[in-house]
């Protein structure tokens, strides 16, 4: 065989060595690929500590659960993790799927997992992802302490300091008592709350119920101005007093109701018609959009009390009333049990002569009256005080109507026939013995004016008996 016939036959043989070697036994037959795909898949597979998977339970035995996770064994969840389940572990069942987190492998090789520690990490999660958002989320206060309370997201505490409540929550801490109890008033309530801070290493989740509540104010305040029309009735809570009028909540947007409308009488302060917390029925008389401005009435949805003044008094009649106000020509006074208010005329305070209501009454005073004017129209009442007979004297009265304009126009004759007779040197006997003299001019002023115009109420006569 020459050289070249033998170099032909060696590469032949190694060719067909070379196609034996690569091809092999069958892939599937070989014990060392099966090894290794085993080795790949429980390679994957195997639980890390920190993982969170899903399982299910395969067992339930006093204190412990069995937790089938895809692993070569089950996962046990026993002792301490057992107890921090507290009621959810009797509701358990087997087949039941549940999230748990990978804590490590004890000494007998069990795979120890958490089901509380694994809702913690959601918890956290879904707390990450709320600061991330800014979005408002309701909680339940489940504890509290002198710095503030304690609100939950699931299984991880949420702290919101005292200064972070809304003004009505802080409303409720308690004056008295032991300063840690301050904030019991608000255990169990449902507070609209923000994350604003969080740290998982320190533990740390604060939240802020004063910047949800801001924020979900001027939410509801933009719907409010949108759908509210004047003249409509609403209802709401009164949230705040100031000097001027009261603020109400009528939904997330508060109106004012001024001073003016709260009351048909004259009152001061609206302490003296509403509280803090009062529930209400109010009209909207305005509506500002662009300044996003609500105006409120309450004492249009009352009855108007000068409507029912005639069924409910009569001239002539005795009601007690107190002093409200004083003023040069005048007291005024308000009806017992009403916001009715008359004036008695300084005129109609004593039979002597004074300079100032002051010297016969004082503000707050509660009296006896007469009413000797009713005009509904004007709403006027006029009221004595003199005419209020001791029941003693057997004094008897003719009432009848007097114009509050003619008690003020006598009132100024009176004052200006003073200063004359103070001026002049030679005093009258009349004047000296106490009767009243008008001038001459003045009284053919008033006689030429009866003439033409009578008048429709003549002045009141007093006949003593």
């Amino acid at each position: 065989m020459s050289n070249q016939q033998t170099a032909t036959a060696m590469e032949t043989e190694a060719d067909f060595l070379t196609e034996e070697v690569d091809a092999g036994p069958p892939k599937d037959d070989h014990p060392m690929a099966l090894l290794l795909e085993e080795f790949d898949d429980s390679y994957v597979n195997q639980p890390q500590t920190g993982d969170i998977r899903h399982g299910v339970v395969v067992d339930k035995r006093a204190g412990e659960l069995l937790i089938d996770i895809g692993y070569k064994s089950e996962g046990i969840v026993t002792g301490r993790e057992v107890d921090r389940l507290e009621g959810d572990f009797k509701d358990m069942t087997v087949g039941d799927e549940v999230p748990v987190y990978v804590m490590r492998e004890d000494r007998d090789g069990n795979l120890l997992l958490s089901i509380s520690r694994a809702r913690a990490e959601s918890d956290w999660k879904r707390a990450e992802e709320l600061l991330e958002s800014q979005d408002m989320f309701t909680g339940s206060v489940s504890g509290f302490n002198r710095g503030g309370v304690i609100v939950k997201i699931g299984q991880v505490r949420g702290f919101v300091p005292a200064s972070q409540l809304s003004s009505e929550s802080q409303s409720q801490q308690l004056t008295e008592g032991e300063p840690d109890n301050r904030w019991m008033k608000l255990m169990d309530a449902e507070l609209r709350m923000k994350v604003i801070d969080l740290d998982r290493r320190r533990n740390r989740l604060i939240l802020s119920e004063r910047v949800a509540i801001r924020e979900w104010r001027r939410e509801q305040k933009e719907k409010l101005l949108e759908t509210l029309e004047e003249n409509s009735v609403c209802e709401g809570v009164v949230s705040s007093l100031a000097d001027f009028g009261a603020f109400v909540n009528l939904g997330g947007a508060d109106g004012l109701i001024h001073l003016s409308e709260l009351s048909w009488g004259r009152i001061s302060h609206p302490k003296e018609v509403v509280s803090i917390g009062e529930k209400i029925k109010v009209m909207v008389l305005n509506v500002d959009r662009e300044r996003k401005r609500i105006g409120l009435s309450l004492r249009r949805l009352l009855p108007e009390p000068w409507e029912t003044v005639p069924d409910r008094y009569e001239v002539g009649q005795i009601v007690r009333g107190a002093v409200t106000k004083l003023v040069h020509f005048g007291a005024f006074a308000r009806l017992e049990g009403d916001t009715i208010e008359g004036l008695i005329h300084i005129s109609e305070l004593t039979e002597r002569r004074i300079a100032h209501p002051s010297e016969v009454v004082s503000e707050g005073q509660e009296i006896d009256l007469r009413i000797i004017r009713i005009d509904t129209d004007k709403r006027r009442m006029g009221l004595s005080l003199k005419q209020v007979a001791p029941e003693e004297e057997s004094v008897e009265f003719d009432w009848e109507p007097v114009p509050l304009e003619e008690n003020e126009a006598g009132t100024q004759n009176a004052a200006a026939t003073d200063a004359s007779s103070d001026a002049s040197s030679d005093v009258a006997p009349e004047l000296q013995a106490g009767v009243d003299v008008q001038p001459q001019a003045e009284l053919d002023d008033e006689a030429a004016s009866e003439q033409t115009e009578p008048s429709e109420e003549p002045e009141a006569e007093r006949v003593i008996a």
